[in-house]
Protein backbone atom coordinates (compact mmCIF):
# COMPACT_ATOMS: atom_id res chain seq x y z
CA UNK A 1 0.00 0.00 0.00
CA UNK A 2 0.99 3.14 -0.91
CA UNK A 3 2.53 5.22 2.53
CA UNK A 4 0.83 8.34 1.77
CA UNK A 5 -2.44 6.92 0.02
CA UNK A 6 -2.24 9.28 -2.94
CA UNK A 7 -5.30 10.06 -4.60
CA UNK A 8 -5.57 9.35 -8.36
CA UNK A 9 -5.71 12.01 -10.59
CA UNK A 10 -8.96 11.24 -13.10
CA UNK A 11 -9.58 12.93 -16.10
CA UNK A 12 -13.43 14.67 -15.60
CA UNK A 13 -15.93 12.11 -18.07
CA UNK A 14 -17.05 13.82 -20.45
CA UNK A 15 -21.21 13.96 -21.25
CA UNK A 16 -23.81 13.91 -24.11
CA UNK A 17 -26.56 15.57 -23.94
CA UNK A 18 -28.20 16.39 -21.04
CA UNK A 19 -30.92 15.41 -18.80
CA UNK A 20 -31.34 14.39 -15.59
CA UNK A 21 -28.56 11.74 -13.83
CA UNK A 22 -30.01 8.18 -12.75
CA UNK A 23 -29.74 7.81 -8.67
CA UNK A 24 -27.08 6.02 -8.98
CA UNK A 25 -24.21 8.55 -10.12
CA UNK A 26 -25.15 10.04 -6.76
CA UNK A 27 -21.63 11.06 -4.89
CA UNK A 28 -23.44 8.30 -2.32
CA UNK A 29 -22.24 5.44 -5.10
CA UNK A 30 -19.42 7.03 -6.64
CA UNK A 31 -16.28 5.01 -4.52
CA UNK A 32 -16.87 2.01 -1.72
CA UNK A 33 -16.00 4.14 1.48
CA UNK A 34 -19.16 6.35 1.37
CA UNK A 35 -22.12 4.39 1.56
CA UNK A 36 -20.27 1.40 3.61
CA UNK A 37 -18.70 4.00 6.05
CA UNK A 38 -22.33 5.96 6.77
CA UNK A 39 -24.16 2.11 6.94
CA UNK A 40 -20.85 0.70 9.48
CA UNK A 41 -21.37 3.80 11.49
CA UNK A 42 -25.58 4.14 11.34
CA UNK A 43 -25.36 0.48 12.58
CA UNK A 44 -22.42 0.82 15.12
CA UNK A 45 -24.42 3.62 16.51
CA UNK A 46 -27.71 1.65 17.18
CA UNK A 47 -26.57 -2.20 17.43
CA UNK A 48 -24.51 -1.66 20.90
CA UNK A 49 -27.55 0.10 22.84
CA UNK A 50 -30.25 -2.53 21.23
CA UNK A 51 -27.74 -5.09 22.58
CA UNK A 52 -27.95 -3.89 25.84
CA UNK A 53 -31.43 -3.19 25.83
CA UNK A 54 -31.55 -6.83 25.04
CA UNK A 55 -29.94 -7.59 27.92
CA UNK A 56 -31.49 -5.45 30.79
CA UNK A 57 -34.62 -6.94 29.36
CA UNK A 58 -36.47 -3.92 28.14
CA UNK A 59 -36.67 -5.27 24.34
CA UNK A 60 -38.60 -8.70 24.75
CA UNK A 61 -39.98 -8.80 21.76
CA UNK A 62 -36.74 -8.94 19.71
CA UNK A 63 -35.93 -12.41 20.44
CA UNK A 64 -32.93 -12.61 17.74
CA UNK A 65 -30.85 -9.63 20.16
CA UNK A 66 -28.97 -12.02 21.52
CA UNK A 67 -25.58 -12.24 22.70
CA UNK A 68 -24.66 -14.62 19.73
CA UNK A 69 -26.29 -11.86 17.46
CA UNK A 70 -23.98 -8.80 19.28
CA UNK A 71 -20.62 -11.07 18.69
CA UNK A 72 -21.65 -11.97 15.34
CA UNK A 73 -22.92 -8.38 14.12
CA UNK A 74 -19.91 -6.78 15.30
CA UNK A 75 -17.83 -8.50 13.13
CA UNK A 76 -19.59 -9.56 10.41
CA UNK A 77 -21.87 -6.30 10.56
CA UNK A 78 -20.04 -3.52 11.52
CA UNK A 79 -16.27 -4.37 11.12
CA UNK A 80 -16.90 -6.26 7.48
CA UNK A 81 -18.47 -3.05 6.38
CA UNK A 82 -15.60 -0.62 7.05
CA UNK A 83 -13.26 -3.38 5.69
CA UNK A 84 -15.00 -3.31 2.46
CA UNK A 85 -15.40 0.22 2.48
CA UNK A 86 -11.71 0.35 2.72
CA UNK A 87 -10.46 -2.37 0.40
CA UNK A 88 -12.75 -0.70 -2.34
CA UNK A 89 -11.54 2.73 -1.87
CA UNK A 90 -7.61 1.22 -1.53
CA UNK A 91 -8.02 -1.00 -4.27
CA UNK A 92 -8.98 1.93 -6.88
CA UNK A 93 -5.64 3.37 -5.67
CA UNK A 94 -3.38 0.44 -5.84
CA UNK A 95 -4.82 -0.55 -9.33
CA UNK A 96 -6.29 2.68 -11.21
CA UNK A 97 -8.90 0.50 -12.00
CA UNK A 98 -12.39 0.92 -10.50
CA UNK A 99 -13.73 -1.10 -8.07
CA UNK A 100 -17.40 -1.55 -7.96
CA UNK A 101 -19.39 2.00 -8.15
CA UNK A 102 -23.12 3.18 -9.03
CA UNK A 103 -25.34 0.63 -9.28
CA UNK A 104 -23.19 -1.97 -8.29
CA UNK A 105 -21.70 -0.63 -5.09
CA UNK A 106 -25.93 -0.37 -4.49
CA UNK A 107 -26.48 -3.66 -4.99
CA UNK A 108 -23.44 -4.51 -2.64
CA UNK A 109 -24.60 -2.07 -0.28
CA UNK A 110 -28.26 -3.19 -0.01
CA UNK A 111 -27.37 -6.93 0.14
CA UNK A 112 -24.94 -6.24 3.46
CA UNK A 113 -27.99 -4.02 4.59
CA UNK A 114 -30.59 -6.99 4.04
CA UNK A 115 -28.04 -9.25 6.18
CA UNK A 116 -28.29 -6.80 8.70
CA UNK A 117 -32.09 -6.74 8.89
CA UNK A 118 -32.24 -10.36 8.26
CA UNK A 119 -30.01 -11.31 11.44
CA UNK A 120 -32.43 -9.06 13.37
CA UNK A 121 -35.80 -10.53 12.41
CA UNK A 122 -35.39 -13.18 10.31
CA UNK A 123 -35.52 -17.42 11.21
CA UNK A 124 -32.29 -18.15 11.05
CA UNK A 125 -31.85 -20.74 7.98
CA UNK A 126 -32.92 -17.53 6.24
CA UNK A 127 -31.01 -15.10 8.05
CA UNK A 128 -27.89 -17.22 7.68
CA UNK A 129 -28.67 -17.16 3.78
CA UNK A 130 -28.65 -13.66 3.51
CA UNK A 131 -26.45 -12.83 5.65
CA UNK A 132 -23.48 -15.15 4.02
CA UNK A 133 -24.04 -13.97 0.43
CA UNK A 134 -22.37 -10.57 1.34
CA UNK A 135 -18.66 -11.38 1.46
CA UNK A 136 -18.61 -13.58 -1.33
CA UNK A 137 -19.97 -10.87 -3.46
CA UNK A 138 -17.79 -8.03 -2.31
CA UNK A 139 -14.73 -9.68 -2.44
CA UNK A 140 -15.13 -11.11 -6.19
CA UNK A 141 -14.55 -7.62 -7.85
CA UNK A 142 -12.12 -6.73 -5.32
CA UNK A 143 -10.05 -10.21 -6.63
CA UNK A 144 -10.74 -9.32 -9.80
CA UNK A 145 -9.59 -5.82 -10.19
CA UNK A 146 -6.06 -6.83 -8.19
CA UNK A 147 -6.24 -9.84 -10.56
CA UNK A 148 -6.31 -7.55 -14.03
CA UNK A 149 -4.14 -5.28 -12.63
CA UNK A 150 -1.16 -8.04 -11.41
CA UNK A 151 -1.45 -6.70 -8.13
CA UNK A 152 -0.08 -9.96 -6.11
CA UNK A 153 1.11 -7.63 -3.10
CA UNK A 154 -1.89 -7.55 -2.08
CA UNK A 155 -3.92 -10.85 -3.13
CA UNK A 156 -3.58 -12.04 0.46
CA UNK A 157 -6.91 -10.05 1.25
CA UNK A 158 -8.77 -12.08 -1.07
CA UNK A 159 -7.87 -15.58 1.01
CA UNK A 160 -7.81 -13.67 4.57
CA UNK A 161 -11.87 -12.53 2.94
CA UNK A 162 -12.25 -15.98 1.51
CA UNK A 163 -11.45 -17.78 5.49
CA UNK A 164 -14.00 -14.80 6.80
CA UNK A 165 -16.49 -15.86 4.92
CA UNK A 166 -15.96 -20.28 6.12
CA UNK A 167 -15.93 -18.99 9.29
CA UNK A 168 -19.41 -17.12 8.73
CA UNK A 169 -20.75 -20.29 7.68
CA UNK A 170 -19.43 -22.12 10.40
CA UNK A 171 -21.17 -19.78 12.84
CA UNK A 172 -24.48 -20.13 11.27
CA UNK A 173 -23.84 -23.63 11.57
CA UNK A 174 -22.86 -23.51 15.00
CA UNK A 175 -25.44 -20.98 16.51
CA UNK A 176 -28.27 -23.78 14.27
CA UNK A 177 -27.19 -26.57 16.17
CA UNK A 178 -26.04 -28.65 12.81
CA UNK A 179 -22.22 -28.92 14.29
CA UNK A 180 -21.08 -29.17 17.49
CA UNK A 181 -18.32 -25.78 17.66
CA UNK A 182 -18.51 -22.90 19.96
CA UNK A 183 -20.02 -19.59 18.45
CA UNK A 184 -18.05 -17.85 20.96
CA UNK A 185 -14.88 -19.58 19.40
CA UNK A 186 -15.76 -19.42 15.85
CA UNK A 187 -15.71 -15.18 16.48
CA UNK A 188 -13.23 -15.28 18.62
CA UNK A 189 -11.76 -16.58 14.84
CA UNK A 190 -12.78 -13.53 13.04
CA UNK A 191 -11.45 -11.36 15.57
CA UNK A 192 -8.07 -12.76 15.20
CA UNK A 193 -8.07 -12.70 11.48
CA UNK A 194 -9.36 -9.07 11.61
CA UNK A 195 -6.25 -7.75 13.54
CA UNK A 196 -3.76 -10.68 11.20
CA UNK A 197 -5.62 -7.67 8.80
CA UNK A 198 -4.71 -4.71 10.59
CA UNK A 199 -1.19 -6.08 11.35
CA UNK A 200 -0.08 -6.50 7.64
CA UNK A 201 -2.25 -3.11 6.55
CA UNK A 202 -0.75 -0.82 9.81
CA UNK A 203 2.71 -1.68 9.21
CA UNK A 204 2.08 0.08 5.70
CA UNK A 205 0.54 2.75 6.23
CA UNK A 206 1.22 4.04 9.77
CA UNK A 207 5.25 4.54 9.34
CA UNK A 208 4.45 6.18 5.86
CA UNK A 209 2.08 8.34 6.78
CA UNK A 210 4.20 9.18 10.04
CA UNK A 211 7.33 9.90 8.22
CA UNK A 212 4.94 12.38 5.62
CA UNK A 213 3.06 14.07 8.05
CA UNK A 214 5.84 14.18 11.17
CA UNK A 215 8.73 16.38 9.02
CA UNK A 216 12.50 14.70 10.32
CA UNK A 217 10.41 11.56 11.25
CA UNK A 218 11.77 7.97 9.83
CA UNK A 219 9.80 5.44 11.46
CA UNK A 220 12.19 2.38 11.73
CA UNK A 221 10.62 -0.27 9.67
CA UNK A 222 12.41 -3.59 9.73
CA UNK A 223 11.01 -6.61 6.94
CA UNK A 224 12.74 -9.07 8.84
CA UNK A 225 11.17 -8.26 12.40
CA UNK A 226 8.25 -7.47 10.58
CA UNK A 227 7.56 -10.84 9.25
CA UNK A 228 8.53 -12.51 12.48
CA UNK A 229 5.82 -10.35 14.21
CA UNK A 230 3.27 -11.44 11.91
CA UNK A 231 4.20 -15.06 12.42
CA UNK A 232 4.49 -14.71 16.22
CA UNK A 233 0.77 -13.61 16.12
CA UNK A 234 -0.35 -15.75 13.88
CA UNK A 235 0.82 -18.79 15.75
CA UNK A 236 -0.45 -17.19 18.61
CA UNK A 237 -3.55 -17.33 17.44
CA UNK A 238 -3.72 -20.35 16.07
CA UNK A 239 -2.75 -21.86 19.72
CA UNK A 240 -5.91 -20.23 21.13
CA UNK A 241 -8.11 -21.47 18.42
CA UNK A 242 -6.73 -25.18 18.51
CA UNK A 243 -6.75 -24.75 22.30
CA UNK A 244 -2.85 -25.86 22.44
CA UNK A 245 -1.32 -26.75 26.30
CA UNK A 246 -2.12 -23.19 28.07
CA UNK A 247 1.53 -22.49 28.94
CA UNK A 248 2.23 -22.70 25.28
CA UNK A 249 -0.54 -20.28 24.35
CA UNK A 250 0.82 -17.68 27.23
CA UNK A 251 4.16 -18.20 26.21
CA UNK A 252 3.17 -17.39 22.36
CA UNK A 253 0.62 -14.78 23.08
CA UNK A 254 3.25 -13.36 25.11
CA UNK A 255 5.96 -12.95 22.62
CA UNK A 256 3.91 -11.71 20.04
CA UNK A 257 2.72 -9.03 22.44
CA UNK A 258 6.46 -8.12 22.63
CA UNK A 259 6.86 -8.27 19.18
CA UNK A 260 3.88 -5.91 18.13
CA UNK A 261 5.00 -3.73 20.75
CA UNK A 262 8.28 -3.45 19.60
CA UNK A 263 7.55 -3.16 16.30
CA UNK A 264 5.10 0.06 17.21
CA UNK A 265 8.10 0.97 19.13
CA UNK A 266 9.89 1.54 16.06
CA UNK A 267 7.26 3.85 14.35
CA UNK A 268 7.90 6.59 16.87
CA UNK A 269 4.57 7.36 17.98
CA UNK A 270 5.52 9.78 20.48
CA UNK A 271 6.32 12.02 17.53
CA UNK A 272 2.59 11.97 16.56
CA UNK A 273 1.09 13.43 19.69
CA UNK A 274 0.13 16.96 17.34
CA UNK A 275 -1.43 15.15 15.21
CA UNK A 276 -4.53 13.44 15.97
CA UNK A 277 -5.09 12.02 12.59
CA UNK A 278 -1.80 10.13 13.06
CA UNK A 279 -1.71 9.21 17.12
CA UNK A 280 -4.96 7.56 16.80
CA UNK A 281 -3.78 5.40 14.44
CA UNK A 282 -0.52 4.46 17.04
CA UNK A 283 -2.86 4.61 20.10
CA UNK A 284 -5.01 1.85 18.23
CA UNK A 285 -2.22 -0.28 17.07
CA UNK A 286 -1.13 -0.36 20.93
CA UNK A 287 -4.43 -1.86 21.84
CA UNK A 288 -3.32 -5.27 19.98
CA UNK A 289 -0.04 -5.68 22.30
CA UNK A 290 -2.42 -5.51 24.93
CA UNK A 291 -4.60 -7.67 23.88
CA UNK A 292 -2.42 -10.29 23.17
CA UNK A 293 -0.97 -9.99 26.56
CA UNK A 294 -4.26 -10.00 28.14
CA UNK A 295 -4.86 -13.64 25.96
CA UNK A 296 -1.71 -15.21 27.50
CA UNK A 297 -3.17 -13.66 31.16
CA UNK A 298 -6.72 -15.62 29.83
CA UNK A 299 -4.73 -18.84 29.13
CA UNK A 300 -3.17 -18.88 32.60
CA UNK A 301 -6.72 -18.21 34.03
CA UNK A 302 -5.70 -14.85 35.23
CA UNK A 303 -8.45 -12.74 33.50
CA UNK A 304 -11.51 -13.70 31.66
CA UNK A 305 -11.11 -14.41 28.04
CA UNK A 306 -13.69 -12.00 27.07
CA UNK A 307 -11.47 -9.06 28.72
CA UNK A 308 -8.72 -9.58 25.76
CA UNK A 309 -11.33 -10.13 22.73
CA UNK A 310 -12.90 -7.00 23.79
CA UNK A 311 -9.64 -4.98 24.44
CA UNK A 312 -8.49 -6.19 20.46
CA UNK A 313 -12.26 -5.52 18.97
CA UNK A 314 -13.29 -2.13 20.51
CA UNK A 315 -9.82 -0.89 21.32
CA UNK A 316 -7.63 -2.07 17.97
CA UNK A 317 -9.85 -2.81 15.52
CA UNK A 318 -12.85 -0.18 16.18
CA UNK A 319 -9.90 2.50 16.47
CA UNK A 320 -7.94 2.22 13.62
CA UNK A 321 -11.56 1.97 11.79
CA UNK A 322 -12.70 5.13 12.71
CA UNK A 323 -9.04 6.49 12.42
CA UNK A 324 -8.82 5.13 8.64
CA UNK A 325 -12.76 6.34 8.54
CA UNK A 326 -12.15 10.24 9.18
CA UNK A 327 -8.45 10.26 7.17
CA UNK A 328 -9.98 8.46 3.99
CA UNK A 329 -13.15 10.19 4.03
CA UNK A 330 -11.34 13.53 4.15
CA UNK A 331 -8.98 12.80 1.70
CA UNK A 332 -11.30 11.24 -0.76
CA UNK A 333 -13.57 13.79 -0.44
CA UNK A 334 -11.22 16.62 -1.08
CA UNK A 335 -10.52 17.94 2.11
CA UNK A 336 -7.58 19.05 4.11
CA UNK A 337 -6.23 15.84 6.03
CA UNK A 338 -6.23 17.58 9.56
CA UNK A 339 -8.20 16.47 12.51
CA UNK A 340 -10.22 19.23 14.70
CA UNK A 341 -11.61 18.58 17.92
CA UNK A 342 -14.39 16.72 16.73
CA UNK A 343 -11.82 13.98 15.64
CA UNK A 344 -10.20 14.37 18.76
CA UNK A 345 -13.23 14.04 20.98
CA UNK A 346 -14.66 10.24 18.13
CA UNK A 347 -10.87 9.54 19.03
CA UNK A 348 -11.84 9.87 22.90
CA UNK A 349 -14.85 7.98 23.31
CA UNK A 350 -13.49 4.98 21.48
CA UNK A 351 -10.41 4.74 24.18
CA UNK A 352 -13.12 5.55 26.98
CA UNK A 353 -14.98 2.48 25.81
CA UNK A 354 -12.66 0.03 25.16
CA UNK A 355 -11.56 1.35 28.86
CA UNK A 356 -14.90 0.72 30.52
CA UNK A 357 -15.78 -2.25 28.66
CA UNK A 358 -12.42 -4.37 29.91
CA UNK A 359 -13.26 -2.90 33.56
CA UNK A 360 -16.59 -4.41 32.91
CA UNK A 361 -15.14 -7.80 31.81
CA UNK A 362 -12.67 -7.72 35.42
CA UNK A 363 -15.26 -6.45 37.57
CA UNK A 364 -15.64 -8.15 41.14
CA UNK A 365 -16.90 -5.36 42.97
CA UNK A 366 -20.68 -4.91 41.48
CA UNK A 367 -20.13 -2.06 39.12
CA UNK A 368 -20.36 -4.53 35.54
CA UNK A 369 -23.55 -3.42 34.97
CA UNK A 370 -22.02 0.89 35.03
CA UNK A 371 -19.65 0.37 33.07
CA UNK A 372 -21.27 -1.64 30.79
CA UNK A 373 -23.47 1.67 30.37
CA UNK A 374 -20.02 3.75 29.68
CA UNK A 375 -18.43 1.62 27.12
CA UNK A 376 -21.99 1.34 25.44
CA UNK A 377 -22.64 5.53 25.97
CA UNK A 378 -18.67 6.33 24.56
CA UNK A 379 -19.40 3.62 21.81
CA UNK A 380 -22.44 5.13 20.15
CA UNK A 381 -21.34 8.59 20.68
CA UNK A 382 -18.46 8.09 18.86
CA UNK A 383 -20.02 6.87 16.19
CA UNK A 384 -23.12 9.55 16.18
CA UNK A 385 -20.46 12.53 15.91
CA UNK A 386 -18.78 10.51 13.04
CA UNK A 387 -22.33 10.22 11.39
CA UNK A 388 -23.40 14.21 12.14
CA UNK A 389 -20.24 15.78 11.17
CA UNK A 390 -18.96 13.23 8.34
CA UNK A 391 -21.94 12.05 6.91
CA UNK A 392 -22.42 15.68 4.91
CA UNK A 393 -18.73 14.58 3.46
CA UNK A 394 -19.77 11.61 2.41
CA UNK A 395 -23.16 11.90 1.02
CA UNK A 396 -22.18 15.55 -1.20
CA UNK A 397 -19.49 15.51 -4.22
CA UNK A 398 -15.89 15.92 -3.76
CA UNK A 399 -14.51 19.64 -3.12
CA UNK A 400 -12.43 19.45 -6.34
CA UNK A 401 -15.01 18.22 -8.38
CA UNK A 402 -13.06 15.20 -9.16
CA UNK A 403 -15.02 11.69 -8.98
CA UNK A 404 -14.51 9.45 -6.08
Amino acid sequence: MRGNMALMTIDEPKVSGQGKPSPAHHPLWALGFRPFYLLAAAFAAVSIPLWLASYFGLVPGLANVTITWHMHEMVFGFAIAVIIGFLFTAGRNWTGLWTPRRGHLAMLAGVWLAGRVAMLAAPAPVAALVDILFLPLAAWPMYRVLQRSGNKRNMFLIGLLSLLTIINILFHLAAMGWIAVSSVLIIQVAILIVVMIESVIGGRIIPGFTSNTVPGTKPIVNPKRDRLTIALTALASLAWIFTLPPRLIAALAFAAACAQLLRLGGWKPHATLRHPLLWILHLSYAWIPCGFLLMALAALQVVPANSAFHVLAIGSMAGLMIGMMTRTTLGHTGRQLKAGRNEVLMYALIQIGVVARFYASIDTAGLRDGALLVAAASWSAAFVFFLVVYGPYLYRPRLDGKEG
